[in-house]
């Protein structure tokens, strides 16, 4: 059983150390509950590979704090090794080192002047329909009712605010057939994709200060789909592009941007998650930018504090990972940079 009473660093190694590619969690899942059942203060309820476990003191305000379990496929990267002042592995950074810490505040922090609910939750690296925020919420919404969470993504020991909105979207361009050798009575699609190409190489994001922190929005073409043989002019291309937008749009008015960029072309949507709030203006969570200390920065991607703001809770982004290490096969976390992440956690969670 995982021991939440030992060093945050060494029970990081441990967490590391059990392998949960999203989709087999299980273990690492036993190992959570287990460790959190075994605290009287905690009542602790499992949706899945998803351990929620809360204190049930009365107070008048509710904090979540938040972290999902799965990493993306081993790279040859465990079992965990430490070098200096790092810990390398699969998922140190993304996000086990957040998933210790929150550990170790539910084992350290009994009681508090709020009632806390830690959530562990499974497939969050994998597509949304298998997330298990997104089974909580609808098969047990009461399990995340709070007033602020913090979600222990990381960001390298700075608090992020919200997140950025993000939808893919297919821009067809149609042509023509014929045969190759007779090119001239065809109409080659394919060709047919520079004007949309060129509006994208023109293209000047916008970077707007939403609740006083600044996002940079970004629209780029991640694919190009079209050709139907080798002696054949194709009649149709397809190009995907990727909108990365800020949290003063809905999901709707973003489509609505996208469609004006490429007017003239068969625009299609594909998938789309929205964007969240800083939500940094909420009493709890200037309390927590007090104790945190730094300046906080914007989120650029999607987390799941969208999630929780759908939800109508306020939340940030903070952990004492890297996301430019999050994925790598050389991943590695500041063993300091945890150290200092739970200290700070229990400031706040202290005040």
């Amino acid at each position: 059983m995982l021991d939440l009473t030992q060093d945050v660093r060494a029970l990081t190694a441990a967490i590391v150390d059990i392998e949960s590619v999203s989709g087999a969690e299980r273990r690492l899942a036993d190992e959570v509950r287990r460790a959190l059942s075994a605290l009287p203060h905690l009542k602790v309820d499992r949706s899945g590979e998803t351990v929620v476990a809360r204190t049930q003191a009365g107070r008048p305000e509710r904090v979540l704090i938040a972290g999902h379990l799965d990493t993306v496929p081993v790279a040859a990267n465990l079992p965990s090794r430490v070098e200096g002042d790092l810990l390398y592995g699969c998922g140190t950074s993304d996000m086990k080192a957040g998933v210790a810490v929150a550990l170790r505040l539910a084992a350290a922090v009994p009681s508090s002047g709020r009632d806390i609910t830690y959530v562990f939750y499974d497939c969050e690296e994998v597509e949304a329909e298998r997330n298990g925020l997104n089974r909580v919420a609808r098969d047990h919404p009461d399990w995340l009712e709070a007033d602020f969470a913090v979600l222990m993504e990381p960001t390298g020991g700075v608090i992020e605010g919200g997140c950025q909105g993000t939808l893919r979207a297919e821009v067809t361009v149609t042509g023509r057939r014929a045969h190759s050798a007779r090119s001239w009575l065809g109409s080659n699609a394919i060709h047919g994709i520079e004007p949309v190409l060129a509006r994208l190489n023109s293209y000047e994001a916008r970077r707007p200060v939403v609740d006083g922190l600044q996002f940079h929005e970004g629209l780029n073409a991640v694919g190009v789909r079209g050709g139907v043989a080798g002696n054949v002019i194709p009649d149709q291309c397809v190009v995907t592009v990727n909108y990365r937008f800020a949290p003063d749009l809905s999901i709707e008015r973003a489509q609505e941007h996208v469609r004006e960029v490429f007017d003239g072309f068969e625009v299609a949507f594909v998938d789309a998650a929205p964007a969240a709030r800083p939500g940094l203006t909420h009493p709890v969570a200037a309390a927590f930018t007090e104790a945190v200390g730094g300046t906080p920065r914007a989120k650029l991607g999607w987390t799941d504090v969208a999630r929780f703001s759908a939800l109508g809770v306020p939340a940030v982004n903070y952990g004492p990972g890297d996301p430019n290490l999050a994925h790598q096969q050389g991943e590695y976390v500041s063993l300091p940079k945890i150290v200092e992440s739970e200290r700070a956690m229990l400031d706040w969670l202290s005040t």
